[in-house]
């Protein structure tokens, strides 16, 4: 091979990979105009929602350092959990070092604590880092100590932000839980009327005025941000299905 033949062939793959790039990124601009990212995320998040019963265990699933956005509302969402449900014992699940208040563990246990939860309730799942680690340690953890029920009978209320919520109630049921319950940490909008008047605010007159404009300002840049989010979970769906842990 010619080193012209291997410059056109290098350029004719180029030429196919931004091709297929671009139209990948047009189609994603175009859908961030529509819901359907936000309904693609929604689908994720209820599909296996739901509380059918009294939990015996409210496990919120770590996700990210503290303060942090996942990790706030997943402690946030934990404590209202366990105050609705008080004879339920709390496990957080997330790597690190329980005793450590400035770990991320330790600091999800003090957010829980702040708001509410009895320390006494909050056990740590340490170890686990990935969905499926985290469910089988849980499993040990039931069948070894806590012991309260056999963990096949145990009900189990999973907490974690939505687009994840489908793949952990799945990787929960896997490993033998029969009672698996799940509440995705969806967040609320902003009751506050948000549009305003660029030219009362002094904005320059050549400048388009975009204060009406919710969606342009907001749900553009936010259901962007759920293509990624949904992709990236949908990619993570079938990793663990090739894997046979859902």
């Amino acid at each position: 091979m010619t080193l012209k033949s291997l410059i056109r062939r290098v350029w004719k793959v180029s030429r196919i990979v931004l091709v297929a790039f671009g139209s990948v990124s047009l189609i994603a601009l175009i859908l961030a105009f529509t819901s359907v990212p936000f309904w693609a995320r929604y689908h994720l998040g209820t599909a296996k929602a739901g509380i059918a019963g009294v939990p015996d265990y409210i496990i919120v699933l770590g996700g990210g350092g503290i303060p942090g956005c996942s990790g706030l509302m997943r402690t946030y969402f934990g404590a209202e959990a366990a105050a609705a449900y008080p004879s339920a014992l709390v496990i957080v699940a997330m790597p690190g070092n329980f005793s450590d208040s400035n770990s991320t563990l330790g600091k999800m246990k003090q957010e829980l604590v702040l708001r509410g939860v009895a320390p006494e309730r909050i056990l740590p799942e340490d170890s686990g880092v990935n969905t499926r680690a985290q469910a089988l340690r849980i499993r040990e953890m039931i069948m070894d100590t806590l012991s309260r029920t056999p963990y096949r009978m145990s009900r189990i209320l999973l907490i974690t932000s939505p687009e994840h919520l489908y793949r952990a109630v799945l990787a929960f049921r896997k490993v033998g839980f029969e009672h698996v319950d799940g509440l995705p940490t969806f967040d609320s909008e902003l009751e506050t009327d948000m549009n305003f008047s660029a030219r009362k605010l002094g904005g320059r007159m050549w400048v388009p005025d975009v204060g009406e404009s919710l969606n342009l300002r907001y749900r553009f840049w936010d259901y962007l941000g759920n293509e990624l989010t949904v992709m990236r979970e949908w990619v993570a769906i079938a990793y663990y299905w090739l894997m046979g842990w859902i």
